[in-house]
């Protein structure tokens, strides 16, 4: 299992599952998470044979999971155990890994997360400026998460809200 930063580039294109998170991580929290996820992946296995797969904290606020499934695929029994340790961690920490209604956002270098509803709203009425970065949290692939995770408003999802 790969944690540790690398400046090799990747050239398959593993699945990626994101959870993000409604706020930053605590020191402590980002050290048990890491903890937990280093713990399970290690064993993580699908009817029987073992998962090559990593994770990485990113932006302090989303938990980044890739599998190469070149070499075995993910099935459901092996995702149902990883959300059992997402839902453990998310209930520990109150994390919200699990709202799919929020936007989070890079505001003057800052993350910043608002329910969804909120966050229409404030692009609808100018308070917030389209001069912002839009996560994706769709990014299902690591050479997609790598090139479309942040995009600059215009080019995000969210240049459709009118």
């Amino acid at each position: 299992m790969k944690i540790e930063e690398s400046n090799i580039v990747e050239t398959s294109d593993y699945r990626v599952i994101i959870y993000p998170a409604s706020r930053p991580f605590t020191a402590k929290e980002s050290k048990t998470i890491a903890e937990k996820l280093y713990d399970f992946l290690g064993d993580w296995a699908a009817h029987g044979k073992e998962l090559s797969s990593s994770f990485k904290i990113e932006k302090n606020q989303f938990i980044i999971i890739c599998v190469d499934e070149e070499k075995e695929a993910a099935s459901g029994c092996s995702i149902d155990a990883l959300g059992k340790v997402m839902r453990e961690l998310d209930s520990e920490f109150d994390l919200g890994l699990f709202d799919r209604m929020k936007a989070s956002f890079i505001e003057n270098g800052e993350v910043k997360t608002l329910r969804l509803i909120d966050f229409k709203n404030k692009i609808r009425s100018g308070e917030l400026s389209k001069d912002i970065e839009v996560f994706d949290f769709s990014k299902n692939t690591y050479l997609d998460f790598l090139s479309h995770f942040i995009q600059p408003f215009s080019r995000s999802w969210a240049s459709s809200i009118s």
